[in-house]
């Protein structure tokens, strides 16, 4: 098992080698100029050259690149003055000559272009109100969704098997986006007399008495709107696994001891019927802070996601791959903890 979770770590790191080479090259070829998006487009070429020299935008791009992978590896190579230390914050593995040194770090993402804060500082204050908004979501997606599943799996082409079952088609068909505008609009706008809620606003909002409040009210509709599709997937994912399960022959040996219908569906039916709900689980997890980008900005939440979205029109790079790292980062993880808790949960699974 250790060899195998050391081997999937591996390829982890090559996928995040992946997404810096990937982003970072698009990111270059793009039309817009940072130089020119923090100066203002009346600047002159005086100052724009001065701007793109401090922010190492004057360099080539193979240089560029080399100097950021060098920043965000955990080991890199730093000059060792006191104004490095205090910028990396490393500890000094082995000297190379008399002004570097190859070092230990947490990975270094720079500084806004836009707002000159550091990119782990905006991550701080951002990813815990993206984790709030995924994990309720997958939280609301689940319960409802296993609900409904095994509630359409025992009443098999009933009325609310049906129903079920088109509701689950709507939810995968239809776009986040277009939902969100739609959840915002009809709740928000239309119905916010009767529901109390606004189109937009994020978990805490700022009183002029009482400082920063937490407003949960706001958390109800980027909630819905982000597990919808999940919902949908776990509904089916539940209903076809409790089907499967309830055919078998332990199942109708259970029933024919007398056992009522409850502990037939709830201790024996579920259980053997949630692997692979718990794999579809754990991987949305993932697949909602990165679907949450959208989301967040149209109902105005401030998460990670809204912050990347308004740093990619303004071409602030360090904020654009900081949160995309982030995101690849959680992937990762999530992949290897799905494969070891698949493998506990069914011992048939045997890692090879």
């Amino acid at each position: 098992m250790l060899s195998y979770i050391l081997n999937k770590t591996f390829y982890g790191l090559l996928v995040m080698l992946g997404i810096v080479v990937a982003v970072f090259f698009l990111f270059n070829i793009l039309p817009a100029d940072p130089a020119r998006m923090t100066m203002g487009q009346r600047s002159d070429v005086q100052s724009l050259e001065a701007v793109r020299k401090e922010l190492g935008l004057d360099k080539p791009m193979p240089v560029q690149f080399a100097l950021f992978l060098n920043d965000i590896s955990p080991i890199g190579l730093h000059p060792t003055d006191s104004a490095s230390q205090a910028k990396y914050n490393y500890i000094q593995l082995l000297p190379v000559g008399k002004e570097d040194a190859i070092a230990l770090k947490w990975p270094y993402l720079r500084r806004s272009y836009q707002t000159k804060k550091e990119v782990s500082e905006i991550l701080k204050e951002t990813i815990p109100n993206t984790l709030v908004l995924a994990f309720t979501s997958m939280l609301f997606a689940s319960i409802l969704g296993i609900a409904l599943g095994v509630i359409s799996a025992i009443n098999k082409d009933s009325w609310i098997d049906k129903v079920s079952i088109g509701f689950s088609i709507i939810g995968i068909s239809a776009p986040s986006f277009f939902a969100g505008i739609i959840i915002a609009w009809l709740f928000g706008f239309v119905l916010s007399d009767y529901t109390g809620l606004n189109m937009s606003g994020s978990l805490h909002n700022y009183d002029p008495f009482k400082g920063e409040v937490l407003s949960l009210k706001n958390l109800w509709l980027p909630m819905i709107t982000l597990g919808l599709r999940p919902l949908a997937i776990i509904v089916q994912l539940t209903r076809s696994a409790m089907l499967d399960v309830l055919a078998m022959d332990y199942i109708r040996t259970a029933k024919a001891k007398g056992l009522n219908n409850y502990t037939v569906v709830m201790k024996h039916a579920l259980r053997n019927a949630l692997n692979p709900v718990v794999t579809a689980i754990s991987g949305w997890f993932a697949s909602l802070i990165a679907g949450s980008f959208f989301i967040e900005y149209i109902f105005g939440y401030n998460g990670l996601g809204k912050a990347t979205v308004d740093a990619l029109g303004l071409a602030d790079f360090p904020v654009v791959m900081g949160s995309i790292l982030f995101c690849g980062f959680i992937f990762v993880v999530l992949n290897i903890l799905v494969d070891v808790l698949y493998g506990i949960l069914d011992p048939r699974v045997r890692v090879r």
